[in-house]
C-alpha cells in the first residue's frame, strides 16, 4: 500500500503542476469560486508561508534525510497499520514532489488559493495529511507496540 500511495500521489503532484506551468503564466490567477478559491499560479521560494525563504539546499538536506529515515524504518513501516503506511506514503511523496521542484527550480510551483490562506499544492497536502496521520498513530500507540 505504501508504494502505490507514493506513487500515486507523487504522479498527482507533478501533473498538476506541469498542467498549471503550462496553461497559466507566473502569477496569473483565474477565479473558481470568486473571492474563495482561485487557481493562482507562484514560486515559493520558501517554506510553508513563504519562511526561510531561498534555503533550497537546507530544504533539499531536510527532504533526504526524511526519505534515509523512511529507508531505515521500512520494515516497521510496511507492518505498522494503515495510518503509519498511508501517513509515511503521503508525507514522503510530498517531500519528493517539493523536493522535484526545488532542485529543477530553484522554488515550488503552487496553485491552490483559497484567499485566506498562503497558496499550496499537492505535495503539500500530502505533507500535512501524512504528518497528521503519523502523529495519530503515534498518540494511539500501545505499550506493548512502543
Amino acid at each position: 500500500m505504501f508504494y502505490i500511495i507514493l506513487i500515486l500521489w507523487l504522479l498527482l503532484d507533478q501533473w498538476t503542476k506541469y498542467y498549471i506551468m503550462n496553461h497559466f503564466m507566473l502569477g496569473e490567477s483565474l477565479p473558481v469560486i470568486p473571492n474563495v478559491f482561485h487557481l493562482t499560479y507562484i514560486i515559493n521560494r520558501g517554506a510553508a508561508f513563504g519562511m526561510l525563504a531561498n534555503q533550497r539546499w537546507f530544504f533539499l538536506l531536510v527532504a533526504v534525510i526524511l526519505l534515509g529515515a523512511c529507508a531505515y524504518y521500512w520494515k516497521r513501516l510496511a507492518k505498522g497499520p494503515w495510518t503509519l503506511q498511508i501517513g509515511s506514503a503521503l508525507l514522503v511523496s510530498g517531500a519528493i514532489g517539493n523536493g522535484i521542484d526545488r532542485y529543477m527550480l530553484h522554488g515550488v510551483v503552487d496553485f491552490f488559493d483559497f484567499r485566506i490562506w498562503p497558496i499550496f499544492n499537492v505535495a503539500d497536502i500530502g505533507i500535512c495529511v501524512g504528518v497528521a496521520l503519523v502523529v495519530y498513530y503515534l498518540f494511539t500507540l500501545k505499550d506493548d507496540d512502543k
